[in-house]
């Protein structure tokens, strides 16, 4: 089921990158010329209309599956990392003290001032 979702957006992915790429921005792009035939020859006045909504649907249709997808395949996620081990590691903010080593050496008395 997984593999549908993923396969299902990335068809969307692609079909909103081709409606994106052929859309006509203020005069250039490829809209006006696909296939060679201009959007004046063939008679349709309102491709950019279509273009635009293409755009949309794609960009719901997108949302909408990654939404699904997440909310559908929450439970079923399966971890590659063991977290039993993870549980188990100490977490606590003490931090373990450690005794200063004994001062074996001895160092000479400072000498007394006269009165």
């Amino acid at each position: 089921m997984q593999i549908v979702f993923v396969i299902l957006i990335v068809l969307a992915c692609v079909a909103l990158g081709f409606v994106v790429l052929i859309q006509n921005p203020k005069g250039g792009g490829l809209a006006g010329n696909v296939g060679g035939l201009s959007n004046q020859f063939m008679g349709v006045k309102q491709t950019t209309d279509v273009l635009e909504k293409g755009t949309w649907l794609f960009a719901g249709i997108i949302a909408l599956l990654a939404l699904f997808s997440t909310l559908i395949f929450k439970g079923n996620t399966t971890s590659a990392v063991d977290t039993s081990n993870l549980n188990k590691v100490n977490t606590s903010t003490t931090i373990p003290t450690q005794s200063a080593p004994a001062n074996t050496t001895t160092l000479p008395a400072a000498p007394q001032p006269k009165k």
